[in-house]
């Protein structure tokens, strides 16, 4: 593995159109991004991160209240279709920024410094940081965490095999893909490439990434499980908690209860950042 701290391309493209429903009136007024937690902005946390790894080439693309992200030395790009679009579409607003090095994240998280650090540290084409610590996270937040984990099984050569399926058993989840990856120089021509053919495959069929939905609905996970299927590589960067993901009113409140009581550190250090 080779460091790239403060190279100059570099770069990170953070997903921000979505408008946060599950949240309810925390979204009323206000992009999901920037609900705050701990006293700070998702957004915030985000920026933060990247600024201390000497990341600064980035780039949001906005959507839901765009007019409301506002933030110095950024590139914004906008999807004006985010009401019936997904991750997939929200990401490719922003294809002139795919090129040397990026990292990739959804803007409903937050991450400690060591977890992007771990992703930085790594030099496969594609790679994506997955969660092996949770099952504890999910059993804080769900009665039965096999209503919202998926799949990911990871071969023995660190590789992952099968991503965001549903699954009816814990055994074909190794761990929790989180929404933040890298790609390589190479792996952004691969995605470049594998997005506009399964697109122009769409116009004349069923969506070769998930025949249930329209292309334009695809899922993030849909779009790495397709290139999994075509033989392409993608390394799972496995780590243990330090990470939250923000999606319902419910893990808000949790999250403000274990920060009240000291023991929201269990899952994600406030001050690592």
């Amino acid at each position: 593995m080779t460091k790239i701290f403060g190279i100059n391309n570099l770069r990170a493209i953070i997903l921000a159109a979505g408008e946060g429903k599950r949240l309810g009136q925390l979204t009323k007024d206000r992009p999901k991004c920037l609900t705050r937690l701990f006293g700070k902005s998702l957004l915030q946390y985000q920026l933060d991160v990247f600024q201390n790894c000497d990341i600064n080439d980035i780039s949001i693309v906005t959507g839901y209240k765009s007019d409301m992200i506002k933030f110095p030395n950024i590139t914004y790009f906008h999807n004006s279709d985010y009401q019936n679009t997904n991750m997939l579409e929200t990401l490719f607003c922003a294809q002139r920024k795919i090129d040397d090095q990026v990292i990739v994240t959804y803007s409903d998280i937050i991450f400690e410094k060591r977890i992007l650090e771990l992703l930085l540290e790594e030099d496969e084409d594609i790679s994506i940081i997955v969660d092996s610590n949770w099952k504890k996270y999910w059993d804080i937040r769900f009665k039965n965490p096999l209503d919202d984990a998926e799949s990911l099984e990871i071969d023995k050569h660190g590789y992952i095999q099968s991503v965001g399926q549903k699954v009816d058993n814990l055994e074909k989840i190794q761990g929790q893909y989180i929404g933040l990856m890298k790609f390589q120089k190479k792996g952004c021509d691969i995605i470049k490439k594998f997005y506009k053919t399964t697109k122009n495959l769409a116009k004349n069929g069923k969506n070769p990434l998930n025949e249930n939905i329209p292309f334009e609905k695809s899922y993030m996970t849909d779009f790495l499980q397709g290139m999994i299927n075509h033989g392409y590589k993608i390394k799972a960067i496995p780590i243990r908690s330090g990470w939250l993901e923000l999606d319902s009113i419910h893990d808000y409140e949790i999250y403000n209860k274990k920060f009240k009581d000291k023991t929201i550190s269990e899952f994600f250090s406030v001050n690592d950042i």
